[in-house]
C-alpha cells in the first residue's frame, strides 16, 4: 500500500492534476497517512502590560530600561496567542519554468498550496507575495477556508515570466505582516545572492520566523548533458552553444558551491533551510519540512518562539 501511495503522489502525477487545490489536499492527506500529522501551528507573545516586580518572578522578564528611568523594578507581561500569520513568498520568475514536465514552479505551487492548506487547517492566517512582470502580487494573511481557496486560486493563476527582485518582494512581504509571523520563501535563489541574504536577515531582525526552500531540478544538480548543446537563459533569452562535456565538472563544482553558500548563509542567520529536488514526492518533501521545523522547536530554541 505504501508503494502505491508513493506512486500516486509522485511529482509527475501531482503536477499533472489541473486542480491545484486537489493536488494540495492529496499531498497533505498523503503526508498524514501513517501517523505523520506534523502540526503547522505556533504561538507568539505580544506585550500586554507592566506590573510591579514580585519576589519569585522570572528575572528574564524584568524591564531594565524602565528600571533605569524609574529606579523601580517592573515585570513585563505578555499575551500568548495560539496562531500566527504565515506569509508565503513565491518565486515566479522565468527560471522557475524549468524543466519541461514537472517544472520548479509547478512543484513550488503544489508545495506552497499544501503548506497553506495545513496552516489554515490549524487555524492560522495565510497570505502570499510574489512578483510578476515587475509588479508585486499580494494577498494579506487571513484565516478561513474561503481565503485559503483565494490563495490557492491565485497560486494556480500565476505564470512564471521575466525576472524578479527577491529582496524587494521579501522586504515588502515583511512590512505588510501586522505582527510577528512565519515567512516561507520558495525559490531557486539564482538571483542576487547578497541582496537576497540581506533581505532575509532583515526579516529575522524583525522577529519573524523564516524558512527558505531552495527548489532545484535533478538536471540542474547533475548536469546530464553531453556534446554540443545550446543553452537558453529563460529570463534574458540569451543563447549560447557550448561543449557540455568540457564544462560539466566546472558546472557541478559551481552548483555545489552555490547550494552550500545558500545553506550556510541561511543557517548562519538562524534561518531554516531545506533544499528539495523536484523528483522527490511532494508529500515526502512536505513531511520532511514540517518535521525539521518541529524538531528544531522541541530542541528548545526559546529565542525563536514561533514554530510549525
Amino acid at each position: 500500500m505504501t508503494k502505491g501511495r508513493e506512486s500516486a503522489l509522485s511529482p509527475t502525477v501531482v503536477a499533472a492534476i489541473d486542480d491545484l487545490e486537489l493536488s494540495a489536499r492529496l499531498v497533505v492527506e498523503g503526508m498524514r497517512t501513517g501517523g505523520n500529522r506534523s502540526p503547522f501551528h505556533g504561538y507568539s507573545t505580544e506585550f500586554r502590560q507592566h506590573r510591579p516586580y514580585r519576589a519569585g518572578d522570572d528575572l528574564k522578564y524584568l524591564d531594565w530600561k524602565l528600571f533605569a528611568r524609574s529606579d523601580r523594578l517592573y515585570t513585563r507581561q505578555f499575551r500568548e496567542t495560539t496562531n500566527v500569520p504565515v506569509m508565503l513568498v513565491i518565486d515566479a520568475s522565468a527560471s522557475m519554468n524549468f524543466p519541461d514536465g514537472v517544472s520548479k514552479f509547478r512543484y513550488a505551487a503544489v508545495i506552497a498550496a499544501a503548506l497553506a492548506y495545513v496552516a489554515s487547517d490549524q487555524g492560522n492566517a495565510v497570505g502570499m507575495m510574489t512578483m510578476v512582470g515587475g509588479a508585486l502580487r499580494y494577498l494579506p494573511a487571513r484565516g478561513g477556508h474561503q481565503h485559503l481557496r483565494t490563495v490557492i486560486a491565485e497560486l494556480d493563476r500565476l505564470e512564471p515570466s521575466g525576472a524578479w527582485d527577491p529582496a524587494r518582494v521579501i522586504d515588502r512581504a515583511t512590512q505588510l505582516l501586522r505582527r510577528r509571523g512565519i515567512v516561507i520563501v520558495v525559490s531557486d535563489f539564482y538571483d542576487d545572492e547578497d541582496a537576497t541574504q540581506r533581505a532575509l536577515r532583515r526579516v529575522t531582525s524583525h522577529g519573524h520566523d523564516v524558512s527558505v526552500v531552495q527548489l532545484l531540478s535533478p538536471d540542474e544538480i547533475q548536469f546530464p548533458d553531453s556534446g554540443q548543446v545550446e543553452f537558453v537563459d529563460l529570463e534574458s533569452g540569451a543563447r549560447r552553444v557550448t561543449d557540455a562535456d568540457a564544462i560539466a565538472d566546472r558546472y557541478r563544482t559551481a552548483m555545489h558551491a552555490f547550494v552550500e553558500r545558500t545553506r550556510a548563509e541561511a543557517v548562519h542567520a538562524g534561518i531554516d533551510y531545506m533544499q528539495i529536488s523536484t523528483d522527490v514526492a511532494p508529500e515526502r518533501a512536505l513531511r520532511d519540512f514540517l518535521q525539521r521545523r518541529g524538531a528544531r522547536h522541541l530542541a528548545g530554541h526559546a529565542h525563536r518562539p514561533l514554530a510549525l
